[in-house]
């Protein structure tokens, strides 16, 4: 049986408005992004960026910058970073939002409680905006950060400058346009976006040209991956039931997935991830996971791994709930889901799909993201030290950012299994010679 904690690890950071999207814009800096939308709730709009820490015992997210986007909530987002640049882009109803964001180095002592806005962006207003946000919560950080060493207070932080730059409409539907998926391409040259109209379009990018228009689906995309492993593929899955695999240099479908549904019911992809197979930048496999329509009784969800190339389904697990999010470490080890009513997260070994860890009732209500922490990085990006062999941050619409680790699972060494079943053979020797057997 898989080890089922709950609440493992549990909260990490509580923001004030609902959570949409989720991406990691460095090894250790995890983007979170959703709002309350144009009515005047006063639920704020925008997105935030904390930084992930492991003190030993558990993993500690702290809070470096807050962008608050007006009146356009947030739904999807994805980043880009290189040792160049980085960039953000957002979906903002049928707009595409680009973001600059400079990175830069300062001290944690003057990276305390800031909060910026779009017109923000310079040190100097930050500055400002420090000095007349400052409250009684803020004297005492910094009391507290007064009696802490010298040491402690001339570390540096990694800190983001964000700007908006340009936009691009992406969703041209008569009725209720939105953009539902954004995607930039591992190499940082091509966007692909997809929305209630059913098309799918790439853009150059950061420059963001449009490059091709295909009408993909018949009705709204629900998800969109690019091929990690540089072969001119995507995949999209709609609301039409369809999941198809695209040559986005020429606009022409490859493959189309198919499986044998259960008698009597339809299924719908809800979510749709490349993955590489251990770390190979040669091959991948493809999973989605997927729901029953309607009343869905005691049908069940699918979690599904599939051959890309031939489009063969391969392994399959069920779950007992509808599924409503998932994410596939960079690595290609792990595969995480979210569940829709409980707000569930599981753990699974990719290559088997045996599941290893389950934490019920992670959220209150339906998970929106799943993100792994990243375990391929560089020098200039090291990773998150831990003891976890695995680690997946999750969000909802509850306004919590969680996560949940996978501990080092116990085997046994080769050389004990031996010398158990010699000492066993010992034994058995021993007693039959006893007996006279």
């Amino acid at each position: 049986m898989p080890p089922s904690r709950r609440r493992q690890d549990g909260l990490l950071a509580r923001v004030n408005f609902p959570l949409y999207a989720l991406q990691m814009l460095t090894s250790r800096h995890v983007l979170v992004a959703g709002g309350g939308g144009s009515s005047k709730t006063g639920v704020a709009n925008g997105f935030e960026i904390f930084e992930i820490t492991h003190n030993g015992k558990n993993f500690v997210a702290e809070e470096v910058i807050r962008h608050e986007t007006g009146l356009s909530v947030v739904m999807n987002c994805a980043t880009y970073n290189d040792s160049k640049r980085s960039y953000l882009v957002a979906g903002q109803e049928s707009y595409c939002q680009l973001y600059s964001v400079k990175v830069s180095l300062r001290d944690v002592e003057n990276c305390t409680n800031i909060k910026e806005n779009k017109s923000e962006h310079d040190t100097e207003d930050i500055k400002n905006d420090l000095r007349k946000r400052r409250k009684s919560s803020d004297k005492k950080v910094e009391t507290e950060n007064h009696n802490q060493s010298r040491e402690t207070k001339l570390k540096k932080r990694i800190w983001f400058t964000i700007s908006p730059e340009d936009s691009v409409q992406t969703d041209n539907a008569e009725t209720e346009p939105c953009q539902r998926v954004v995607r930039i391409l591992q190499n940082g040259s091509v966007m692909v976006t997809g929305g209630t109209d059913g098309h799918v379009r790439i853009w150059s990018f950061p420059i963001m040209k449009l490059l091709l228009d295909i009408k993909a689906h018949n009705k709204e995309l629900d998800d969109i991956d690019f091929s990690p492993i540089n072969d001119n593929k995507l995949i999209t899955i709609a609301k039409d039931g369809k999941a198809n695999i695209w040559d986005y240099k020429t606009g022409k479908k490859v493959h189309t997935l198919n499986w044998n549904q259960p008698q009597g019911s339809k299924y719908l992809y809800k979510r749709c991830r490349y993955g590489k197979v251990d770390g190979d930048n040669k091959k991948c496999k493809l999973f989605t996971i997927t729901n029953p329509t309607g009343r869905a009784g005691k049908q069940k969800a699918y979690l599904q791994m599939w051959e890309p190339e031939s489009a063969e389904l391969l392994k399959v697990a069920s779950v007992d709930e509808s599924l409503s999010a998932l994410a596939v470490r960079d690595d290609g080890r792990f595969v995480a889901i979210g569940t829709m009513f409980s707000g569930s997260v599981s753990i699974y070994i990719a290559f088997s799909l045996q599941r290893v860890l389950h934490i019920p009732g992670a959220h209150s209500m339906f998970v929106t993201g799943l993100e792994f922490l990243p375990v391929c990085s560089s020098e200039q990006e090291p990773t998150i030290t831990s003891k976890s062999e695995a680690a997946v941050i999750s969000i909802s619409v509850d306004n919590r950012i969680c996560i949940h680790s996978l501990p080092y699972r116990t085997t046994m060494p080769i050389w004990v299994a031996i010398l158990f079943i010699v000492i066993t053979l010992l034994i058995t020797f021993t007693t039959c010679g006893y007996l006279g057997l």
